[in-house]
């Protein structure tokens, strides 16, 4: 594998090699996924990716209408680019981030298939939206990003752990480095204050990738490997309320940026496949590390590598989830 880059900067993430492909992406007969938010962008990338390989994936994502028309899609995006491979396993899974107890709900209904699950991407998300709070009260997008999926993820856990080996990507961001001061704000989460859109933003992102180093840790004695990425800069629909939170000149200068120097989802979604696919997982026992495009691992910010926040918001969030969740 290639030196890790030290030194977190943006800029790092457009001057790395390519180091994975879809052609280098194993058979995955056989095996069960889960990709939230994958009716569209990047979860829809991977979707088609894993379904063109032979996985049974389930689209979890808000909208049934949105995600049906997407299984249409890439049932035909996956004929004409995989054309040997057997017609696509593709089911519709409800998921609904921004309330705890809807994305408990979503895994119960998942496991009432009694099906194995052999990979969980984290994929799904929202980004510098104007300050809302979720169906629980909690500011959204630490919310949706993060408590949602920590809820989905906990619930599916002991059936992740039974289809062993099995893999968890946890999707976060270099904006994860934008955090608030102090990185988890955890009294004056909810005071809009506090912070701005794009710090919230980068509160949610580096809770995803807290939470995946925490939970790599507690199953380090499992051949369940945890693994973050950062896709890089990609042309998706994740910037869609830029102009809400931009105005219209922010939101312009944005589009025009992204038109020119973005990449397209399916090369965007090559660092998680990587994660989800490559046989180098397992053979070289790789867990709880942090990679960008395309399948470079780097360390993170400090706040990032910091066990005692891992800790600290490990706790806060099972807290959170007891109070929130019904029984």
């Amino acid at each position: 594998m290639s030196s890790s880059v030290s030194q977190l900067a943006f800029w790092k993430t457009f001057f790395t090699p390519r180091r994975y492909s879809h052609d280098l992406i194993p058979d995955q007969t056989g095996k069960v996924a889960i990709v939230t938010g994958a009716n569209t962008g990047l979860g829809y990338a991977t979707t088609v990716a894993l379904a063109g390989h032979g996985a049974h994936v389930f689209l979890a994502c808000r909208s049934k209408e949105r995600a049906l028309a997407a299984i249409e899609k890439a049932k035909l995006e996956i004929k004409e680019k995989y054309p040997r491979a057997a017609a696509p396993k593709l089911e519709f899974l409800e998921l609904d981030l921004n309330d705890m107890n809807k994305a408990k709900k979503a895994a119960e209904e998942f496991l009432s298939k009694g099906l194995p699950l052999h990979l969980l991407v984290n994929n799904s998300g929202i980004m510098t939206t104007p300050f809302a709070l979720s169906a629980d009260g909690i500011e959204q997008q630490f919310a949706v990003n993060h408590m949602g999926h920590f809820v989905f993820t906990m619930a599916l856990l002991d059936r992740i752990k039974e289809s062993q080996p099995s893999r968890i990507v946890v999707l976060s961001s270099i904006g994860h480095e934008g955090t608030v001061r102090g990185g988890i704000d955890f009294d004056t989460l909810n005071d809009e204050s506090k912070s701005d859109t794009v710090t919230r933003y980068g509160r949610s992102k580096l809770s995803n990738l807290l939470f995946g180093k925490a939970l790599a840790r507690r199953l380090a004695d499992t051949q369940v490997y945890v693994n973050i990425a950062h896709p890089g800069y990609v042309a998706t629909e994740l910037a869609r309320h830029s102009e809400a939170s931009f105005g219209s000149i922010g939101s312009k200068v944005l589009g025009i940026t992204t038109s020119l120097v973005a990449m397209a989802p399916e090369v965007g979604a090559l660092t998680q496949l990587y994660l989800a696919t490559s046989p180098e997982i397992e053979n070289k026992d790789i867990r709880g590390r942090y990679f960008i495009p395309i399948a470079n691992e780097i360390q993170p910010s400090a706040y990032g590598r910091d066990e005692e926040l891992q800790e600290r918001l490990w706790t806060f969030s099972e807290n959170l989830a007891k109070e929130k969740l019904r029984k």
